[in-house]
């Protein structure tokens, strides 16, 4: 467990996926990405598999939040893993709808 903020890299420790923390809340939480817990960025990456029931993949150029929404997450390079925070997966953020232009 580890306090995020804004600005902090991860990769994850199963798959190619990277992310990029967006917006965090002070608290003690666990990112993780194919059911393994993700690394900083210079870290070396270590032997595991990916939990086959977080296999759900994570897409570059989104953004993911939690259902709180109180974190949210740039995916910066693709993977097999899905994102989950402190065991909930995350979903990805949907776009504001624009006001009518009539």
């Amino acid at each position: 467990m580890k306090v995020l903020k804004a600005g902090t890299r991860l990769k994850s420790a199963v798959c190619d996926a990277e992310v990029m923390v967006i917006r965090a809340t002070p608290a003690d939480v666990t990112i993780t990405c194919g059911g393994v817990e993700m690394i900083g960025m210079p870290d070396p990456k270590v032997a595991a598999a990916i939990d086959p029931a977080h296999a759900g993949g994570c897409l570059v150029g989104k953004r993911y939040v939690d259902a709180k929404d109180q974190f949210e997450f740039l995916c910066t390079k693709g993977g097999k893993g899905s994102l989950a925070l402190d065991g909930a997966t995350l979903t990805v953020k949907q776009a504001k709808a624009l006001p009518s232009s009539d």
